[in-house]
């Protein structure tokens, strides 16, 4: 039963105050046709949306089942028309957009229906007002009577308690007039229902109650329903259920609605992705440009890692003394001349700037994996190098015995000096250099590290995999050094030899390129003897030095550690810098294996098990005083044989010319039996022998100290082992740190610093940051770069967020009647601004990918103009798919914004105004 008890409503313009219904009350059966009459302005239509809760009551109650209505509030008034109310309108008031089964849907949409319910129930009211057969049509498609029979169908399609009609037969002809409220009749017999009319005919024939209204206030009321006051209760209030409408109904509304207009959604969508179109292709150059920049720095990075000896000198303070003296201030006179002692200053600092780094404690640091340094270091990770000693040997094509270190090919005399230091200026010209390197490994124990296997292209075989493999590394033009090839014995010695011969002799010089098979390189026989192999023992218990006894060496050919070269490889392009700076690289695995072969050598152990003398020479590590130096000089010498006291004895000369010895053996004041240099040529080695005998008797102390520091000192138990191979895995020699960016090399510079903080004065890591000294301003060029690209999208964001807000205001004004509508059957004001939202989300959908797929086409023209400027292909703009989404994201986001305040001005709209708009 619905009461309406002393409504009371004004409509209030400015100082105009109009009465719309002035105290009304009336009571209405469960299930009658009423008819309310009255000419315009009487308040008819008023009292039908203030019944349909369209518009509120100023005063007064309307209670329906008991439930009083006077305090509810807005999401209570939208559960009432859901539930409760049944619109049909004179002008039918579909959605244009929606086909005639999803406009019947709607209702049950948002009652929270099921989608094979609704669908169902839909069906079903169509059937009853006879369009089941026209379910897929759209409002325009349909005639005015069959409109108003959806109209219906919508309003019964709820089963709602009440069905209120606004005019429903204003806009149609006779027979359609009458065929409708024939419907509208046969509805009336199972629940109430209230039509406005101007039409009495119509309400004398169909309505069983008429009530006429003049002024705001009843007249007449032909069956008058008086109910008793004493079996009344007393109203309570209380919600009639709940209505909300899915976000998934918002999308087909908003999505129906841009189909309709294909044309303008897409002129919108392609406005709103302009902005999109221009951050796009700027992210995609800055990351083209980006992506070649790390390509730089990673190969920069790559070779020019931060690399820490063990000994080291400081560039960095040196280079700052040389700025300063360059811009220096000048705290003297013009008025005469005036010392610069600024070079004293350098050389000062070089020499204080050379330092000595404990790697072993830095090397706990690093291997302690929560270290923050492991943030920034890069997919090389952190390499250490070890001084571990070693010789490779092998025969050449003729079956000559070659040394790879080159030392075979000039036919140098071996020395006498076992034990010599390899720091002796005497090394230069008796000793070779290997052409041998550690390849950068990788992490997780890989042996060979993506730096080098993503640069180089394996051309035969494969790369290295264990310790005694090798792998063989030409330049970009499959070429090698023809030195490297000759000191390898992959070209015969001979061949080198009469090479040399023809240059000294000044013969113009034409060799023919010679091509080598990969496979006959590969199935070359190569020997390592680790240097602690070079110490044999003697029949006396002490260990000789072989190293330069090439003939005792080949008689250790077969015994040493089998190497094979498996592969050969070239850089591929990709690193425009060169990784590997020797022909021959092998593995980590061989280092870490002549570490342990070391240390479990015969010498190394007897050295080990004597600390007070040199088990090599048989000295011992401290001489007490020079006249002990002085014995064990003329011990050492006299055991020499002829031909290793020639060649100590033309070393000496050499060395008192060049100024090496003491003064009074210098040239100019040595003593009439020590010849010069000159006369040499004419004596024999025995004769050289012979003189070498005579300054061990005569009165040249000083010589002989100078010969023990030079060639016999034994120097100290750690430098021994040194000299025997020994290598310490905490005591690495030097350390690679590899990063892959200019900022993570920051980040890790940071982390030494801090690390330094931290140490003793005695553990501090010094070293020289070589790439920051050479690109100190790159990431400041890239940071402006970036600041500024920002700031055009910045401007591109806001342009965007301006013009889908009108976009969608004028959707707004243009779906006002939709609104009134959806409010009509109990939408809410948040579903209302649900709906819009929805619209903007799908244009900010379309307006994105719009934009991605144009750059994606923009952006072929668009490289192939950068590659002809840059004269470079290495420069590739391109979006990446994250960015891409991002971008998307983006759009969806500023049309939401963009759209917020419309959509919220759309929810405010009055139903009752909304409905009225054409």
């Amino acid at each position: 039963m619905l009461q309406i008890k002393d409504i009371r409503k004004e409509y209030i313009t400015g100082d105009l105050k109009q009465t719309a219904l002035d105290g009304v009350s009336l009571n209405f059966r469960d299930s009658e046709f009423v008819a309310v009459l009255g000419p315009s302005g009487s308040g008819k239509t008023t009292l039908l949306n203030i019944i349909g809760g369209l518009d509120r009551y100023d005063s007064g109650d309307l209670i329906i089942n008991g439930i009083s209505t006077k305090k509810y509030k807005d999401r209570n008034w939208d559960s009432y028309r859901n539930h409760t109310i049944g619109f049909v309108f004179q002008s039918y008031n579909l959605i244009p957009h929606q086909s005639v089964l999803s406009n019947v849907e709607l209702a049950l949409t948002i009652s929270g229906i099921s989608r094979s319910e609704r669908k169902k129930r839909a069906k079903e009211a169509l059937e009853k007002v006879g369009l089941g057969d026209q379910i897929h049509k759209r409002p325009n498609q349909m005639s005015g009577g069959q409109m108003q029979r959806v109209a219906i169908a919508r309003a019964l399609v709820n089963d709602p308690d009440i069905l209120l009609a606004d005019e429903p037969t204003g806009a149609l002809d006779s027979d359609t007039s009458i065929q409708v409220m024939d419907m509208l009749a046969e509805v009336a017999k199972d629940r109430l229902v209230i039509m406005v009319t101007h039409n009495p005919e119509l309400a004398e024939k169909y309505a069983t109650r008429i009530v006429r209204l003049r002024d705001g206030k009843i007249t007449d009321d032909s069956a008058p329903f008086e109910v008793d006051s004493k079996e009344e209760k007393a109203p309570v209030h209380k919600s009639m259920g709940k209505s909300s409408m899915s976000r998934l109904t918002s999308l087909g509304l908003s999505f129906n609605n841009l189909r309709t207009k294909k044309g303008r959604t897409f002129l919108t969508s392609f406005a709103g992705s302009i902005g999109i179109i221009g951050i796009a292709l700027i992210l995609s150059l800055s990351n083209g440009v980006n992506k070649y920049i790390e390509d730089i720095q990673r190969e920069t990075m790559s070779s020019y890692p931060i690399s820490i000896d063990a000994q080291t000198i400081d560039y960095s303070s040196i280079m700052s003394i040389s700025d300063e003296g360059n811009d220096k201030d000048v705290d003297h006179k013009m008025d005469g001349v005036y010392p610069d002692v600024s070079d004293l200053e350098r050389r000062a600092a070089y020499t204080m700037s050379i330092t000595e780094n404990n790697l072993t404690a830095f090397k706990k640091y690093l291997d302690d994996k929560d270290s923050e340094i492991h943030k920034y270091v890069g997919e090389n990770g952190i390499v250490y190098y070890y001084d571990t000693k070693f010789s490779v040997f092998t025969y050449d094509e003729n079956g000559m015995f070659v040394n790879a270190d080159g030392s075979t090919l000039e036919n140098t005399a071996a020395s006498p000096f076992g034990g010599m230091s390899t720091n002796s200026p005497i090394s230069e010209f008796t000793g070779g250099d290997n052409d041998f390197t550690q390849l950068i490994a990788g992490k997780d124990d890989e042996q060979v590290g993506s730096a080098i296997t993503d640069n180089y292209d394996v051309v035969y075989g494969r790369f290295p995999e264990s310790y005694n493999e090798l792998v063989l590394v030409l330049d970009s033009n499959n070429e090698v050094s023809s030195k490297s090839l000759y000191q390898l014995g992959i070209l015969p010695t001979s061949d080198y030899r009469d090479i040399m011969e023809r240059i000294d002799a000044g013969e113009e010089l034409a060799v023919e390129p010679k091509k080598l098979d990969y496979e006959e390189i590969c199935s070359k026989e190569y020997r390592l003897i680790p240097q602690c192999d070079m110490y044999v023992r003697k029949d006396n218990g002490y260990y000789e030095d072989i190293s330069r006894d090439n003939t005792r060496l080949e008689g250790m050919f077969d015994d040493g550690i089998e190497m094979k070269i498996v592969g050969v490889i070239k850089p591929n392009g990709k690193s425009k810098i060169e990784l590997i700076h020797k022909s021959v690289g092998y593995t980590k695995a061989l280092t870490e294996y002549l570490i342990d072969y070391t240390n479990s050598s015969e010498v190394v152990i007897a050295q080990k098990d004597n600390k007070d003398f040199n088990v090599i020479s048989g000295l011992s590590f401290n001489a007490e005083d020079d006249a002990a130096k002085i014995r064990d000089a003329k011990i050492y010498i006299s055991n020499m044989n002829t031909s290793d006291k020639a060649r100590l004895f033309t070393a000496m000369l050499q060395y008192m010319d060049g100024g090496m010895m003491p003064q009074e053996t210098q040239s100019g004041n040595k003593p009439a039996d020590i010849p010069e240099m000159s006369e040499l040529s004419d004596m024999s080695e025995t004769e050289m022998a012979e003189a070498m005998d005579g300054l061990l008797d005569g009165p040249y102390d000083e010589l002989l100290l100078s010969v023990y520091d030079m060639y016999i000192s034994s120097g100290d138990y750690d430098e021994t082992l040194s000299a025997l191979g020994v290598v310490s895995l905490d005591a690495p020699s030097s350390i690679d740190i590899y990063a892959d960016s200019f900022e993570s090399k920051d980040r890790i510079a940071d982390c030494i610093s801090d690390y330094n903080s931290k140490a003793s004065e005695e553990d501090q890591i010094t070293y020289t940051d070589y790439v920051g000294l050479i690109m100190s301003s790159v990431t400041t060029i890239v940071n402006v770069i970036t600041y500024v690209l920002v700031a055009f999208v910045a401007v591109s964001l806001i342009v965007s967020s301006i013009m889908i807000g009108i976009i969608t205001y004028i959707s707004v004004l243009e779906r006002t009647k939709e609104i009134g509508i959806l409010r009509a059957i109990g939408a809410s004001k948040k579903n209302i601004s649900q709906v819009f939202n929805a619209e903007t989300f799908i244009i900010g959908l379309f307006a994105g990918l719009i934009g991605i797929g144009i750059t994606l086409l923009l952006l072929i023209p668009c490289n192939a103009v950068i590659h002809r400027v840059a004269e470079t292909t290495d420069v590739n703009a391109s979006l990446p798919v994250f960015s891409a989404l991002v971008l998307i994201m983006l759009s969806i986001l500023l049309t939401l914004i963009g759209g917020f305040i419309p959509s919220k001005k759309a929810a405010k709209k009055d139903p009752v105004t909304a409905l009225r708009t054409e």
